[in-house]
This record gives structure tokens, C-alpha cells and sequence, in this order.
């Protein structure tokens, strides 16, 4: 919602399962510290300390709802008088670049004899040499970032249990990724051998249109 609509309509709640940490303050959840909450005016889900605030909402007969910090400070009128930090490269929000990306999607990732787990890629337009990995679609941070520029690719599946795998290899820097199946995997691999060459721009745009 934009800030004028905040507490006069009543917002989307983004799912708990959609993040992993807050859309606040970016600390992760865990079962016993960090509870989800949703702020009754963004539909954001975030921690108890920052959902601690109370506002009257419009589209709910003025009644005091939850809200997060950012959203009571709209809504009472407030500025807030901390200067906002420039974000970090891993702080742009997973849905922001999602939204405006040459592809998207869950894959298994792996790093050096890490266990599998599962992170939610992006590479965005106005970054088509960067991989970013994050927990889930809407967490507002990223978990890791790889600039693909000079990386080597190898495609041949590690295991028969993850028959869609591929590799990017730089010195002793070794990421594997697994796909769903082996469209999703001819997908990013297309991105990808153009990203590690430095090719971007018409080619990206191109395959955008073929995806």
C-alpha cells in the first residue's frame, strides 16, 4: 500500500511461510524468541519488538490495531528523525528485484560440503551479472550474493538424486545449484553462460522475451 492508503484500506498480509526474518529489522525467526507477527496496516510480518506500536486504523472503525514503527509513523504523522541507512547490496528486498528480474526461482544450493538447502535466486535486470540467494520471496535481505563474472559452468549432474544439477566454479570457490526439473535448469543456465561471460543488455533482454 502506498503511504496515503496506510490504515484506510486494509492490506495484504504476506504469508509467515513467505519469510524467514523480519521485514523490519532482518532478524531471522526462530520458534522460541522471534514470533511472526503482521502489522494490521502493511501486512508486513515481523518481530515482537517491532509490531510493538498502536495506531487507529480506518478501515477498521478507528479501532487501535498492531502496527510496525514505519507504518505508526505515517499514520500519526510523525517523521522519523533517524536518517535511513543507505542500503547494503544484501539489503534490497527480495521482492523488489524479483519484481524486476531476468529470472526467479527456487533452487537447491550448495556450498563445499554444506548440506542442500533451499534459497530463493534472483538475478535482476539492472544487475545481470549477480546471483542473489535469499531464504524466501519476500525476506528483505539477502542471504548471500555471487558476481558471475568469470565463473565456469558445469553442467553435469552431480548425483542421480538431483539429476538437475549444475556447478559455477571460480579458483576455489565452488556454488551448486539444483532445479526442479530440467527446463527450469536449461533456464538459468542460458542466464548464466551469458552473466559469466559479461554479456548482458540486448542478449539479456532477448531472452527475457524467450523465457
Amino acid at each position: 500500500l502506498q503511504n496515503a492508503e496506510l490504515g484506510k484500506r486494509a492490506p495484504r498480509w504476506i504469508r509467515d511461510n513467505e519469510v524467514t526474518m523480519c521485514m523490519k529489522c532482518k532478524e531471522p525467526f526462530n520458534a522460541l524468541t522471534r514470533r511472526r507477527h503482521h502489522c494490521r496496516a502493511c501486512g508486513h510480518v515481523v518481530c515482537w519488538k517491532c509490531s510493538d506500536y498502536k495506531a487507529h486504523l480506518e478501515y477498521d472503525g478507528n479501532k487501535l490495531n498492531k502496527v510496525c514503527k514505519d507504518c505508526y509513523h505515517v499514520i500519526i504523522g510523525c517523521t522519523d528523525s533517524e536518517e535511513k541507512k543507505r542500503k547494503g547490496i544484501l539489503e534490497i528486498e527480495s521482492a523488489e528485484v524479483s519484481g524486476n528480474s531476468v529470472i526467479c526461482s527456487f533452487l537447491q544450493y550448495m556450498e563445499k560440503s554444506k548440506p542442500w538447502q533451499k534459497a530463493w535466486c534472483v538475478i535482476p535486470k539492472q544487475e545481470a551479472l549477480v546471483l542473489y540467494m535469499y531464504g524466501a520471496p519476500q525476506d528483505v535481505k539477502a542471504l548471500a550474493t555471487i558476481p558471475l563474472l568469470g565463473y565456469t559452468v558445469d553442467d553435469t549432474p552431480r548425483s542421480a538424486d538431483l539429476p538437475h544439477s549444475f556447478k559455477l566454479t571460480q579458483s576455489k570457490s565452488v556454488h551448486s545449484f539444483a532445479a526442479d526439473n530440467e527446463e527450469l535448469k536449461q533456464k538459468w543456465l542460458k542466464v548464466i553462460h551469458l552473466a559469466v561471460k559479461g554479456e548482458t543488455s540486448e542478449c539479456q533482454n532477448e531472452l527475457q522475451m524467450n523465457l
